[in-house]
């Protein structure tokens, strides 16, 4: 007999997970079981056994923590098995994993290193020593940072996480790290070092490489428990005995680059700072960490005049390259990193400079330098910075390069791929893996709108983006991460920030022009719809509830924002509000349609409508876009508060949400299903939110399909509703016109971004110039949000309506002619999803795995359907 499976809890953690106090548990119920009416519980926790049996319960996602909170450090390994009526699984495998440190316990000082005050600033050696005894049994190393870290026991690096603690908002919020250094201890004197530099703590930060936003002097903190064969224990910790020096490393910034300089001695041994910094209390991540997950040879190496060479990597992405050919002593060796090369073939940055109205640009820069000594085995990884590229740009004066000692280490979170993706049509093949490469260069820790000119955490860009990502990788963990941040950032007033964490620190510090562009519609609204997708995904009924308070708050602040204030052109129409303006959003700022394709000036040159007239743009009426999200997330927020269990709420909001419907109706929509706007995104945006009435709705999606005919088949969609352009279409009838719009080859469209080199999403539909020119970002993965189309309509796999952790699904082929087969799988919470179709002879085959603990719905073209449990099922029907 099977036994569940696939034992997890939600929780983060390098070479194991590491938990809070009441890590919620997870497993996947045997192949061939359908659901399961109880489940019993084994637990050895520090060895001690206990039980829970008897559990009458269907859910196995997300269980409560059954036992007293966990202490710090404590071991526990756990086991399940289920019940369906009278029958019982058989007892699955252990699981293990630890408690962290928990706050209240850690003894260890902050210590800071002694700093000279350069503006290049340096990573600090921290040092210290612990004496130890022989027959060491366990190790355990627990620390974190106000910077970024490495830790080191007698000259070893500790554990696989990279650029730990990684990115929060560090006023509230800062994580820990746990590692097992066992094998890395030694009776007698052992040596224990920090390498610490300015992370995102202290270092540039954002669009304007602003510094110092969360503090001014970096600092660490480490705690060592070591137990003996004999049962007893020795503590070591960070304090007054360590001393701090300056490293090789003599310059190092996140966005900048790092400057190693292996020819420089080390500085002078000086005594720590002992706890002068403020720091939050100390948290454990529920995301996975930032790790080197693979590495990418050149594609070619072309030398570029004298002692320059441009290194092509054939892939845009995220992270730093590594030499091992660092040349004779003194040799100094810079790298220039970009995503595009100009048309001499050399790197190009210009795109992604940064202006002021009025005030100079900041040229855009990603420098790494390298200092050799000429030692033997000498080998250059800066670790201290992480950089957006495709190409590099080396330049070594009076040597030669050896193509062969040059690796790109991708760098981002180590997240769990969960789809895979194939179709007959190799076009669609590739945009899938851009978009998939896109997301991977901004999972750099938090979701950012780029891996180069700002890497801020957008809350647009993951409001539109979390869906897809939920198909592509586990992202459970790396959103709940995220969304605290999204909290600790809030305002007092409810108004949720446009990036977080917030360099600006509005909650603390008044920015007037920052303030004046908080509070946007589709950007703000991340806090209802991100955790409302991870429950829908992974039925995390967690982070429902840790969000509950904010999302209230941000929709409460809309509400009243809605009844308070008027856009002007509503004032000149009728001095009164009229009755249904309670409800309408649009008198506060918002980001709006933000980068639709842009039109073109009768030179051809392209008009950028905010740059062109910043006045016009920002005082727009944009009503129509805000009342939309209102009514979204008050429909969310009482759909979130039925599952939480409140009751008074889910019917107020129910209600609100109604309300707001009608007045959307009233303002933004006429009796032929015309929308006021008459865009094709305020046609997307009012089907996917289900704004129309049904009597209407396929005179609005008519009416959608005659402005793309107008617009000669092409989109003219942005931010907010590129996403959900091409299901529409197909969920209204029009499925050719949906692979149309897709399979347009010149711009704007996804494939003309692959026909003109791209290998991840660009900013800008016209992200590159027919001469080869580029703007904006080359890596901005929210249009890459089409690809889960791919997935829900073109492979035809999708959760079924009111379905959460995919109990239930429906595969249902939007087809085209010109797809004859596809297939792809999902690592569901409930197990692997398998389907795969083709066409031939006129017939459609379809196949498709359940898992244990689902139910699946197969429509095929002939009006036929078949309902199935677990286990494999395969027809063939005729087209």
């Amino acid at each position: 007999m099977s036994a569940p499976y696939d034992l997890r809890i939600a929780a983060g953690g390098d070479q194991f997970p590491v938990s809070e106090e009441r890590p919620p548990l997870s497993w996947q119920l045997p192949p061939a079981w359908s659901g399961q009416d109880g489940y019993d519980l084994q637990f050895r926790v520090d060895g001690e056994e206990r039980a829970l049996a008897g559990v009458a319960s269907a859910w196995h996602l997300f269980v409560a923590w059954p036992l007293p909170p966990l202490r710090s450090r404590q071991s526990v390994e756990w086991r399940v098995r289920i019940r369906r009526g009278e029958q019982y699984s058989d007892w699955s495998s252990w699981h293990a994993f630890e408690s962290g440190l928990l706050n209240r316990d850690w003894s260890a000082r902050w210590i800071s290193p002694q700093e000279d005050g350069e503006d290049a600033r340096p990573a600090y050696v921290l040092a210290g020593s612990v004496d130890l005894r022989d027959a060491i049994a366990q190790a355990r190393l627990y620390a974190t940072a106000l910077g970024v870290y490495e830790a080191f026991v007698n000259g070893t690096r500790v554990g696989t996480a990279e650029l730990t603690p990684g990115s929060t908002s560090y006023g509230d919020t800062l994580h820990a790290q746990a590692a097992d250094v066992t094998e890395l201890l030694r009776g007698g004197a052992n040596d224990l070092e920090i390498l610490l530099s300015d992370g995102w703590y202290r270092g540039s930060v954002g669009t304007w490489r602003k510094r110092d936003c969360w503090g001014t002097a970096t600092a660490a903190r480490l705690q060592l428990h070591v137990r003996y064969a004999d049962g007893t224990e020795t503590v070591a910790v960070t304090g007054e005995s360590w001393t701090s020096r300056r490293s090789h490393i003599v310059a190092a910034d996140l966005m900048n680059g790092q400057t190693t300089d292996f020819t420089a001695p080390p500085g002078p041994a000086r005594p720590v700072l002992v706890d002068a910094v403020d720091a939050p209390p100390i948290s454990w991540s529920p995301a996975p960490p930032v790790r080197r997950v693979e590495q990418l040879a050149p594609r070619s190496v072309t030398r570029h005049g004298d002692d320059t060479w441009i290194v092509d990597f054939g892939q845009n992405a995220s992270g730093w390259i590594t030499l091992t050919d660092l040349g004779p002593a003194g040799t100094r060796t810079v790298i220039d990193h970009g995503e595009h090369l100009d048309p001499a073939g050399d790197l190009t940055t210009a795109h992604l400079d940064s202006q002021k109205p009025g005030e100079a640009a900041i040229p855009f820069v990603q420098r790494d330098e390298v200092v050799s000594s000429g030692r033997a085995g000498e080998v250059f990884e800066p670790r201290h910075t992480v950089h957006g590229l495709r190409y590099a740009r080396v330049r070594r004066a009076g040597g030669d390069l050896d193509p062969y000692g040059i690796v790109l280490r991708v760098v981002h979170t180590d997240l769990r791929p969960t789809a895979t993706f194939a179709c007959s049509d190799d076009d669609l093949n590739r945009l899938h893996e851009a978009a998939r490469w896109s997301f991977r260069g901004n999972a750099v820790d938090i979701p950012t709108d780029c891996p180069t000119r700002e890497r801020l955490g957008w809350t647009g860009d993951y409001q539109i983006f979390a869906p897809t990502a939920a198909r592509l990788f586990d992202v459970d963990g790396f959103s709940r991460k995220w969304l605290r941040s999204v909290r600790d950032d809030q305002l007092a007033d409810g108004r949720v920030v446009n990036s977080s964490p917030d360099a600006n620190r509005l909650k603390i510090h008044d920015d007037p022009m920052a303030d004046a562009i908080t509070g946007s519609a589709g950007w703000g609204d991340a806090i209802v719809l991100v955790p409302w997708v991870l429950y829908e995904t992974y039925g995390d009924t967690a982070a429902l509830a840790e969000n509950w308070p904010a999302m209230r708050r941000w929709v409460e602040w809309a509400l009243t924002t809605a009844r308070d204030s008027r856009h002007p052109s509503r004032a000149e129409r009728s001095a009164e509000p009229l009755p249904h303006e309670e409800f309408i959003w649009d008198g506060s700022f918002h980001w709006g349609e933000w980068l639709e394709p842009k039109r073109r000036a009768a030179d051809g040159t392209l008009i950028d409508p905010v740059m062109s007239d910043p006045i016009a743009w920002y005082t727009a009426d944009k009503g129509e876009v805000g009342t939309a999200y209102l009514y979204r997330s008050a429909r969310t927020l009482a759909a979130v508060a039925d599952v939480l269990g409140h009751a008074g709420d889910a019917a107020r909001y129910r209600e609100t949400a109604d309300r707001v419907r009608q007045a959307w109706q009233t303002e933004f929509l006429d009796a032929d299903g015309r929308t006021k706007a008459g865009t094709q995104a305020s046609y997307v945006r009012a089907l996917a939110f289900d704004l129309v009435p049904g009597e209407l709705r396929e005179k609005a999606a008519r009416h959608l399909v005659d402005l793309i005919d107008a617009a000669d088949g092409y989109l003219g969609t942005g931010f907010l509703s590129t996403a959900d352009l091409l299901p529409v279409l197909a969920d209204s009838g029009h499925a050719d016109v949906a692979y149309s719009v897709l399979c347009r080859r010149t711009s704007p469209s996804w494939l003309g971004m692959l026909d003109r080199g791209a290998t991840t999403i660009w900013e800008d539909w016209d992200g590159v110039s027919e001469d080869g020119a580029a703007t904006a970002s080359l890596n901005h993965y929210s249009k890459g949000a089409v690809v889960r189309f791919l997935h829900t309509h073109t492979l035809g796999l999708r959760q079924a309506a009111d379905s959460a952790g995919w109990e239930s699904f429906v595969v249902a082929p939007a087809f085209t002619k010109a797809i004859t087969w596809a297939e792809g799988t999902f690592d569901s919470p409930q197990g692997r999803i398998a389907v795969a179709w083709r066409v031939e002879d006129g017939h459609l085959t379809i196949s498709v795995d359940v898992p244990g603990g689902s139910e699946a719905e197969i429509r095929f073209t002939d009006g036929s359907t078949f309902h199935t449990g677990p286990g494999r099922f395969s027809r063939r029907r005729p087209l």
